[in-house]
C-alpha cells in the first residue's frame, strides 16, 4: 500500500531573506529582490540586473576543511538545510542512527570551473588549483557536501533538470518515500548567484534590459515582459513518511499528494503547451482530487514572451472555468533556477499558512493568454487548503507539485 507523505520542515536562503521569518515578511510586503550589479555591466553584460544575495559566513561554523569544498550553492543549501532539520525536529544523533535521504536539485557549477581554468592558465601548474577545486566544480557538489556534513546514511543524489530540478528532487523523494525505500528525504535546490553561471543566458538575450527600474524589470504574464532576471539561493524541505513523523512527534505541515512529470519532446529552449498539460493533468490525476479543491497556483513563468505565454494556456486549458488565483513568485525573486522548483513550493507553503496571496508584481496589462486566468497585482488575503506548484526547464523537461495542508 502507497505510503502518505507529508512535509514535516523547510529551510530557505535567498534575495527575499536569510530564513523563513524574513521571507513571510518579503512575500506579505511584495518586496522584491533584484538590483543592478554594475560590476556585470563592466564585464560586458547586456543585463546587469539580478536578485540580491550575500554569501553565508560559514566561519566558526563550519571548520576550513569543511569549507574548503563548497561552492558557494553550498553554502546556501547548508544554511537552508539547517534550519530545514532544526524545523522537522531532526538532530545530529537521529541523522546518525538513521537512514536518511537526499535528493538536492543543481545543474551548474561555474564559477569553481572558471577559477580553476584561469589557475592553470595563469601559473600553467595544476598543483595550485587546490584539493577543493574538483568537489567544488561537479555537478554534485551539492550533495556531496550536505551527505557528509550531515552524516547522511541514506539516497545521496543530485537531480540536474535544468528549472525543474528542485521540483523534481521533490517529486522524486516522495516516491522513494511512497513506495518504502526511505522514511525521511532531505530535498531541495540551490543555484549560485554569480556572473559566470549565467553569462551565456545573457548571450542569447534571455534577461530583461529594464535596468533603470530593476524592481519592475521581472514582470510574468505582462504583456511588456521582456526576458528574466537571474536569481538563486537555496531551499529545502523535509519530506517523510506520515507514520514515521507521527511516531517520533515531528510536526506535520503539509501532504505533497501528487507528482507530475512530462517531456516536451519538442525544442531544446521554447516550451510548448502539450506537456506541460500533461505534467499538470498527471499531478491531479496521482493526487485523487478534483482540481476544484486547488486554492492557489504558483506558476512557473519567468517573464519570457513565449514561456508565460504558453503557460497561460497550458493552465487554461487544464482548470477551465475554475480559477484560482495564479501568480509567479519569480516577480519578486527573478528566476531561482535550479533551486525554483523547492523554494517556490516553501514560498507557496508560507502563504497557506498565513492566509494570502503575494501579489504577482508589475502586472499591468495581461496578453491575450494571461487575460484568461486570475492574476493578482495586489496581495489578496485568502483561506486555502491547497495549492499547485509548476517547474518547466530547458530540454522541455516539466515537474508539477499538488501540495496539501494538513
Amino acid at each position: 500500500m502507497s505510503r502518505r507523505v507529508v512535509i514535516t520542515g523547510m529551510g530557505i536562503y535567498s534575495c527575499l531573506g536569510k530564513n523563513l521569518a524574513e521571507v513571510r515578511d518579503s512575500l506579505y510586503n511584495g518586496r522584491s529582490g533584484i538590483i543592478f550589479d554594475p560590476v556585470r555591466k563592466e564585464m560586458g553584460f547586456r543585463s546587469a540586473l539580478t536578485a540580491h544575495i550575500e554569501i553565508p559566513a560559514l566561519k566558526g561554523i563550519l571548520s576550513r576543511n569543511q569549507r574548503v569544498f563548497m561552492p558557494e550553492q553550498a553554502k546556501y543549501a547548508y544554511v537552508a538545510t539547517a534550519e530545514a532539520l532544526t524545523n522537522a525536529k531532526l538532530d545530529q544523533d537521529y541523522l546518525d542512527a538513521h537512514e536518511v535521504g537526499l535528493f538536492y536539485g543543481n545543474d551548474s557549477s561555474a564559477d569553481a570551473v572558471v577559477k580553476s581554468v584561469d589557475t592553470m592558465r595563469e601559473k600553467k601548474d595544476t598543483t595550485l588549483i587546490g584539493s577543493g577545486a574538483i568537489f567544488q566544480s561537479m555537478n554534485s557538489t551539492v550533495t556531496m557536501n550536505l551527505a557528509c556534513l550531515f552524516k547522511l546514511k541514506g539516497m545521496n543524489m543530485t537531480v540536474s533538470a535544468a528549472c525543474a530540478s528542485g521540483s523534481h528532487a521533490i517529486g522524486l523523494g516522495a516516491l522513494l518515500i511512497r513506495n518504502g525505500l526511505q522514511d525521511i528525504v532531505i530535498c531541495g535546490g540551490a543555484q549560485e548567484v554569480n556572473p559566470f553561471s549565467i553569462g551565456s543566458f545573457d548571450g542569447i538575450s534571455a534577461f530583461s534590459v529594464r535596468e533603470s527600474e530593476p524592481a519592475k524589470a521581472s514582470r510574468p504574464f505582462d504583456r511588456d515582459r521582456d526576458g528574466l532576471v537571474p536569481g538563486g539561493g537555496a531551499a529545502t524541505v523535509i519530506i517523510e513518511d506520515y507514520e514515521s513523523a507521527v511516531k517520533r512527534g515531528a510536526p506535520v505541515i503539509a501532504e505533497v499528494l501528487g507528482y507530475g512529470f512530462s517531456s516536451n519532446g519538442d525544442h531544446i529552449s521554447v516550451p510548448n503547451v502539450d506537456g506541460p498539460s500533461r505534467s499538470l493533468h498527471m499531478a491531479i490525476r496521482e493526487s485523487g482530487i478534483d482540481l476544484r479543491q486547488i486554492g492557489y497556483i504558483n506558476a512557473h513563468a519567468t517573464s519570457t514572451p513565449v514561456g508565460d505565454q504558453n503557460e497561460a494556456r497550458a493552465i487554461d486549458a487544464v482548470f477551465g472555468a475554475h480559477k484560482p488565483e495564479v501568480t509567479s513568485t519569480k516577480s519578486q525573486t527573478g528566476h531561482e533556477m535550479w533551486m525554483a522548483g523547492a523554494s517556490e513550493i516553501i514560498y507557496s507553503m508560507i502563504m497557506m499558512k498565513n492566509d494570502f496571496i503575494a501579489p504577482n508584481l508589475n502586472f499591468e496589462n495581461p496578453d491575450e493568454s494571461s487575460a484568461a486566468l486570475n492574476i493578482p497585482a495586489e496581495r489578496v488575503h485568502k483561506h486555502f487548503d491547497m495549492f499547485l506548484s509548476n517547474s518547466f526547464g530547458f530540454g522541455g523537461t516539466n515537474s508539477t507539485l499538488i501540495v496539501k495542508k494538513l
